[in-house]
């Protein structure tokens, strides 16, 4: 399943040529990760009262238009794991229009705060933490 977040553009949010700031488009797919797990069950400061955290360990954009002041954007949040010690959570910022703004593509992983290393089961240790995987996850 894909989760959604509306979100509309601030002034303070544009740069010198009257667009979204490109540091900007990663913020919003933030927003939309931590809404995301949130809506799934698993706030990020009840991981970090059980000594865990989320790392990300890359981020790739692709601008696809600009966007400017007062727009509305829906901004999704998709999560596949797969084996290992990290996972992919993936977002796309949608136009009211319908036209794609950006795709950003995010690999994550869950640490042991203690430990200072990734945990090797995320999605398990995620699971135990109450996150419920139909609210994000993807199997494409």
């Amino acid at each position: 399943m894909t989760f959604r977040i509306p979100i509309t553009v601030r002034s303070y949010e544009l740069d010198s040529l009257g667009h979204v700031n490109q540091a900007v488009y990663h913020q919003y797919a933030e927003v939309a990760r931590m809404s995301a797990f949130g809506a799934a069950g698993c706030a990020w400061a009840d991981l970090r009262e059980r000594d865990l955290g989320p790392v990300l360990l890359s981020s790739t954009i692709h601008y696809r238009r600009e966007l400017r002041a007062a727009e509305s954007v829906e901004v999704s949040c998709t999560v596949k794991f797969g084996t290992g010690k990290s996972f992919a959570v993936d977002s796309v910022i949608t136009k009211a229009d319908g036209t794609v703004a950006a795709e950003i593509y995010c690999v994550v992983g869950l640490m042991d705060l203690r430990a200072r290393r990734l945990v090797t089961e995320p999605r398990s240790v995620l699971i135990d933490a109450g996150y419920r995987p139909e609210v994000v996850e993807t199997s494409d």
